[in-house]
């Protein structure tokens, strides 16, 4: 069985994948299990060198790496740039931690000695979406690897060459034979594939990025075998409008946070929740910070909105569109199907988006805002919080004393003031909820995939 790449621009056929053997598969998983037995040994320093030379071999290839993520999945091409670059800081930055990360914490306890130790636990699992290609892959394996874990990477199949490109980085910048390696599994395959990884003893762990269903069926396959498990899943995350925020800033930063991958991302503003009072106004600055952004080529330097990475994706975001339209809300700009090549969808605005409708209860992956009217400030929280997600959110106000009573109210992993939603290798990332659990980066993504050893020495 064989997997394509197609290009979502045109509907070509990039390349062309012969699907992982059985025995090919064994070989993969024999071989990571076989280097992270040496790699564990190896000192701290010379895991983070070889992440320092990951970083360096990341930005040589950038051009090249950031073409292929624009080919296979549509990113504009200066956000696949930026993209690769963040891989590499990622990199730069657990290689630069790792020593302090990972440094036995003693306790004083009645024992002559007693202190908690971080040791791998072998090789991971790894189940990654195509949306941001790369850095989803390295902010897993930056931190797994240079803790002393093998990394075993089954990618969406539509960015395959994506997928390659990431083990021959780690392969180039000097990492053991086998210790990250890609499985190419055809999407109906990817069930049957996946659960024997899990099952298999060789795999101490597994860790997943995509949809709340995907989430739900690795987290049952990885509880019948008592492992660990990190879950990144979907978002509808809020964007708070507040009676006293300002309002050029919030629509400016709006747009750019529904837009970003074009509009295909999990911590993507989804839910624009403005205060009644404020939300005339906030929509007109939202809907013309929308219509400015340019929609084409993803390999244009100018190209601000690309194409849907798939048909069958931007066929469900207007099936959602529509439901919602024929619901009661309003479309104030985009929401039509635009003709010719590829798959394209306009940057939409939907109004008077209420509970019952896909644009409010559903998470839209694409580039559609739907903007909800909140009686207040407590009513905004209130709308904020009923959600089945709760990745992340961003609040807008220009009093810091009332951001700070309001934060703790916000049910998600994260809440931004007065910012877009990001993801930072020195910040925890993660979600609560139907969002998942766990959590990737900084010092606390690195311990997600140890054993916390006591020893203790009478």
């Amino acid at each position: 069985m064989s997997v394509q790449s197609i290009n979502p621009a045109t509907g070509e056929v990039l390349e062309t994948f012969e699907e992982t053997t059985a025995q090919d598969l064994d070989h993969i998983l024999d071989r990571a299990y076989r280097a992270f037995l040496e790699w564990r040994d190896r000192p701290i320093a010379e895991r983070a060198e070889r992440l320092r030379g990951a970083a360096r071999f990341l930005r040589a290839g950038r051009a090249r790496y950031a073409r292929t993520m624009s080919l296979e999945m549509g990113k504009p091409i200066t956000q696949a740039e930026a993209e690769v670059e963040k891989c590499a800081s990622c990199c730069d930055y657990y290689a630069e931690n790792a020593e302090v990360f990972l440094r036995p914490d003693p306790r004083k306890t009645d024992a002559s000695q007693s202190y908690v130790r971080f040791d791998a636990l072998g090789p991971v699992f790894a189940v990654m979406p195509w949306n941001f290609p790369f850095w989803q892959v390295i902010r897993f394996a930056a931190p797994a690897l240079v803790a002393g874990n093998a990394g075993v990477l089954k990618h969406a199949p539509n960015v395959t060459r994506c997928a390659l490109d990431i083990e021959g980085v780690f392969r180039e910048a000097g990492f053991p034979q086998g210790l990250f390696g890609v499985v190419v599994a055809a999407p109906e395959r990817v069930p049957e594939i996946s659960a024997a990884i899990i099952a298999d003893p060789r795999v101490r762990a597994v860790t997943l990025t995509g949809s709340d269903r995907a989430g739900s069926a690795v987290a049952e396959q990885a509880g019948r075998q008592l492992k660990k498990t990190v879950l990144e899943l979907g978002g509808s995350d809020p964007f708070i409008v507040l009676d006293d925020a300002d309002l050029e800033a919030a629509a400016k930063t709006a747009a750019e946070a529904r837009l970003i991958n074009s509009g295909q991302s999990c911590i993507a503003a989804k839910r624009f929740i403005v205060v009644e009072n404020v939300a005339d106004h906030f929509l007109e600055l939202l809907v013309s910070e929308m219509r400015s952004r340019k929609t084409g080529d993803p390999l244009e330097r100018d190209t601000q909105v690309g194409p849907q990475a798939r048909h069958d994706l931007r066929a469900n975001l207007h099936r959602q569109v529509e439901e919602s339209v024929r619901r009661g809300a309003h479309p104030l700009l985009g929401g039509k199907l635009p003709q010719g090549p590829g798959a394209f969808y306009p940057p939409t605005v939907l109004g008077a988006v209420d509970k019952g409708m896909p644009a409010f209860d559903e998470e839209t992956f694409g580039p559609v805002a739907a903007v909800i009217r909140a009686k207040d400030g407590a009513d905004a929280i209130r709308i904020a919080n009923e959600s089945p997600y709760g990745l992340g959110a961003s609040l807008w106000t220009r009093d810091p004393k009332r951001a700070e009573r309001l934060v703790p109210q916000i049910e998600t992993g994260s809440v931004f003031v007065n910012a877009l939603v990001k993801s930072d290798p020195r910040l925890p990332f993660g979600g609560v909820k139907r969002s998942g659990y766990g959590r990737e980066l900084s010092e606390f993504g690195l311990r997600e995939f140890v054993n916390v050893k006591t020893v203790w020495i009478a």
